[in-house]
């Protein structure tokens, strides 16, 4: 029987988590509408790569800054910033789109500069959720933050191809942008969040040390590190969602909405997997599960790669959404429990680096194999890598398959 997920009992996680909700929708329609219009702006599949190059650039130069800024500073009002600069970017996005000078460069300036706001925005985000509900309930408010994300990405890129098809690319931009006044005001609902905030030390050489002091901590546990290598390994290697639309059009010859169908098909999964996830408290076993759903994500690749039938396709992408949605919810546990308060920002923005550097790094790598070996053979090839990734990262690091969840200590703050 479903109940009422115990995270949702706390009023602050509550509003933040239904502003997200909405949020993501607009989110995830303005990213799956981004790789349409850069197809339909050039033919050559590694031109929807270079988002992912910029983004990651961006991510890799601010990052590490981005987590001392939420150890340091009030996180609630880092994300009033973030939020209402990727608002104002997805405004220009729809000016330039309806007004005809929509040029690649555009789209790529626009995307890094969401990225920086972004590079700040996930590690207070992220770190303000344990300053919002109860240790134990972690788990719960995890699934919960995964299930946002991915019903937004179930009726973000179906609602994309709807409304390119009937209202036109520029309706998605400003779609999104009315999207984030859910965020900003949930922001104002929740009022003052005590956190405990690293203390400010003058000068970049201080930063620095504090910085230094964040890489110093996930050095020092094998759990954290082992899990953030194998997210990058995983999402390097199976980053062939970019080639969606190449993927529809050419192999499957279908048109937007089919295509915006496929885009969520991944989120299906991951909501079934959340819904499910959300109802507990703690998760047992938990290195063998996070292995087993990184194998699942690249067995369900592999098959993406080889089928040509639009339902196996899809039927494909839903169990590599489900297993990554496993996986999430695991690596997000482990990371935040074994982490002070004083330094999750940090210990974050270090693992944004490996979480979203492995994507748009990938998306690279998958435009440039599309491109000289084509796109199922980048996919396929990207589902055996992801399989390699796993038995890589258990010969390194025995003790993540046997992790069971019971092991971690409360660290000290």
């Amino acid at each position: 029987m479903i109940r009422v997920p115990p995270a949702l009992k706390y009023r602050s996680f509550a509003w933040i988590w239904f502003g997200l909700l909405i949020s993501m929708v607009g989110t995830q329609m303005q990213q799956w509408a981004l790789f349409w219009h850069i197809s339909l702006l050039s033919k050559d599949p590694i031109a929807v790569s270079v988002v992912g190059g910029v983004r990651f650039v961006a991510v890799l130069c601010f990052s590490l800054v981005g987590g001392l800024v939420a150890d340091r500073y009030n996180r609630r009002n880092i994300l009033f910033f973030t939020q209402s600069t990727a608002m104002l970017v997805a405004i220009l996005l729809g000016v330039l789109t309806i007004s005809g000078q929509i040029r690649l460069w555009h789209i790529y300036a626009l995307s890094a500069i969401q990225a920086v706001a972004m590079a700040f925005d996930l590690p207070a985000r992220q770190a303000l959720v344990p300053n919002l509900v109860p240790r134990d309930i972690l788990p719960s408010a995890f699934s919960l933050q995964s299930i946002a994300f991915n019903t937004g990405a179930i009726l973000g890129p179906g609602l994309s191809g709807i409304v390119i098809g009937y209202l036109g690319q520029e309706a998605v931009y400003f779609i999104n942008a009315i999207s984030f006044l859910a965020v900003i005001l949930a922001l104002v609902a929740l009022g003052d969040i005590p956190q405990q905030q690293a203390a400010i030390r003058r000068g970049l050489k201080a930063a620095w040390m504090d910085i230094r002091d964040g890489v110093h901590f996930i050095r020092h546990q094998p759990l954290i590190l082992s899990s953030m290598i194998l997210d990058f390994l995983a999402t390097f290697f199976s980053s062939a969602n970019t080639l969606l639309p190449y993927f529809s059009q050419n192999i499957l010859h279908v048109g937007e909405v089919a295509y915006g169908w496929l885009a969520a098909a991944q989120s299906i999964g991951a909501v079934a997997v959340g819904l499910i996830a959300s109802q507990y408290n703690r998760i047992q076993r938990q290195g063998p599960l996070l292995m087993g759903a990184v194998v699942a994500f690249g067995l369900a690749t592999i098959v993406f790669g080889i089928a040509r039938i639009y339902a196996l396709v899809f039927l494909a992408l839903i169990l590599m959404g489900a297993a990554d949605s496993v996986s999430t919810i695991i690596r997000n546990t482990i990371r935040q429990l074994s982490t002070p308060d004083s330094l999750r920002g940090r210990m974050t923005s270090i693992n944004q680096i490996f979480f979203m550097g492995g994507p748009q790094l990938g998306e690279i790598e998958a435009g440039a194999v599309a491109q000289y070996f084509g796109v199922p053979f980048a996919i396929l090839s990207g589902g055996v890598g992801t399989l390699l990734g796993v038995w890589l990262v258990a010969m390194l690091w025995p003790s993540l398959p046997h992790y069971s969840g019971d092991e971690a200590a409360v660290p000290a703050d």
